[in-house]
């Protein structure tokens, strides 16, 4: 019940702080990848987000007189946060098809493209999309390229967008990627990457628009926009800049992304510090503690005399054990607000990661709690201590020692498991490497940086546990 009470608590407090926050008319918020260069992306330059789509938004916001705010969401889940109302439309070359028509309002087509097939450039086994059959293609796996290619009798490799896909490309991981030719001749312009090419195009034509929620009421104000943008030359100017800046010489923001791995690793230093001290580190400390709380009303009720709590606590311990935390994240951040519950990314993530170190960290300390010889409850018994005062004073000490490693092992587990935040918009250590790493395509240099920070707070927390072990046994007789 203690436990049920506490939930309860914080999701009131993480609602009412997320109903303070309502959306105003004059704002239009605009949900976007950040790592999707040249069309979404952190520009390296000024820090600030930056590309095609980013620009026909802001244009589009100024023609609605609206202003816009940019909410950055992985691809793979920007969908179901569209639906669960944390933005009012999508920006990130959302290709228009029936499927989609019918369960969203798409915009008109603010840039317009070709399917292509994108393979080695020595390798010349695939010249139609026939020949994708028995192969494995990259693609987002909810994009209309991942269905192109599974219809064609390929094996999709999921991936984040089209820079990763293109990585496994030149990697030999996949035989080849589907995607819009837009998207190529873009990735072309930014980096001259000869050892890939277009080997087939698919004969399908590709437009890209805004996706809204179903009847938002928004498509007719958006098309004015964007027609009133094509025809005064604005769309035409955003694309040359984006597209083909690169391609002729001109200098653009994504431009700075030809700096060494070593400088882009040194300029990122701090950036990715601070993701880690402001929020990886938070997240975890303030997730393991309530978790540790929630641990120890569970372990109680798994303990007691009272066939009702124990099962109740059996239950719990079941789910959480039983489901993957990324699902518990995703149903406490996109699920929960259609039954009306609206949770803010940070207290999303915390009330997950809480309940999840609360259903492994039960089973802990109740088994630590066993472990001490029942002796001891009769003694605390005997000289005067009710339950309480014996579990506080004799018990829980005691069973610290024991606990303490296991209890170790999940806050470091934790402090890993935090990088799943990043699938909920909270921009922790993971998120900033892969902002950084989205435009200037140094996956392994970043990846690696983020890596390193993690290992050195594991490392922390390791030192930490041995010094704490060895306090508790310094009264432990030998």
């Amino acid at each position: 019940m203690l436990a049920a009470t506490l939930l309860a608590a914080l999701l009131t407090t993480a609602a009412c702080g997320s109903s303070q926050n309502s959306t105003s008319p004059d704002v239009l918020r605009v949900g976007t990848e950040g790592t999707y260069a040249p069309f979404s992306f952190q520009d390296p330059a000024s820090g600030q987000l930056a590309g095609y789509d980013v620009d026909v938004a802001k244009a589009v916001g100024d023609k609605l007189g609206k202003k816009v705010e940019f909410v950055q969401t992985p691809w793979d889940s920007i969908f179901a946060a569209l639906e669960a109302n944390r933005f009012d439309v999508v920006a990130n070359e959302v290709s228009i098809t029936p499927e989609r028509q019918s369960k969203y309002d798409l915009s008109e087509p603010y840039s317009v493209g070709e399917g292509v097939i994108i393979t080695r450039a020595n390798d010349n086994s695939i010249t139609s999309l026939d020949d994708l059959k028995g192969k494995t293609a990259g693609a987002s796996i909810t994009s209309n390229w991942a269905q192109v290619s599974r219809d064609a009798g390929a094996t999709v490799a999921p991936v984040e967008g089209f820079t990763q896909a293109i990585t496994l490309l030149n990697q030999g991981r996949v035989d080849a990627v589907v995607n819009d030719s837009i998207a190529f001749h873009a990735y072309q312009a930014e980096t001259n990457d000869q050892s890939v090419k277009i080997a087939a195009t698919i004969g399908e034509k590709s437009e890209q628009g805004f996706a809204a929620r179903k009847n938002s009421g928004l498509l007719p104000e958006l098309n004015k926009a964007i027609d009133e943008l094509k025809a005064d030359g604005t769309l035409a100017n955003i694309s040359q800049k984006y597209l083909k800046a690169n391609a002729s010489g001109a200098p653009e923001a994504g431009a700075a992304g030809h700096r060494s791995a070593w400088k882009l690793i040194a300029d990122n230093l701090w950036p990715l510090a601070k993701a880690a001290l402001t929020v990886t580190i938070p997240l975890t400390i303030i997730s393991f503690v309530i978790g540790l709380v929630i641990a120890l009303l569970v372990a109680l009720a798994r303990l007691s005399s009272k066939a009702v709590l124990s099962n109740i606590a059996r239950f719990y311990i079941s789910i959480i054990r039983g489901t993957p935390l990324l699902v518990q994240l995703f149903i406490i951040f996109y699920a929960l607000p259609q039954l009306g519950i609206k949770l803010e990314p940070f207290p999303a993530a915390v009330i997950a990661f809480s309940l999840n170190v609360g259903g492994y960290a039960a089973e802990i300390i109740r088994s630590a709690i066993q472990s001490i010889p029942k002796g001891q409850w009769e003694a605390a018994e005997t000289i005067g201590f009710n339950y309480v005062g014996a579990l506080r004073r004799i018990i829980l000490p005691q069973a610290a020692r024991v606990a303490v490693p296991p209890l170790s092992n999940t806050l470091i587990s934790l402090v890993k498991d935090t990088s799943l935040a990043s699938t909920i918009l909270v921009t922790e250590l993971l998120r900033a490497a892969q902002v950084v790493a989205a435009p200037t395509f140094e996956f392994f240099a970043m990846y690696g940086t983020a890596a390193v920070y993690y290992w050195i707070i594991c490392l922390v927390l390791s030192f930490g546990q041995s010094r704490l072990e060895h306090r508790l046994e310094r009264h432990v007789a030998r």
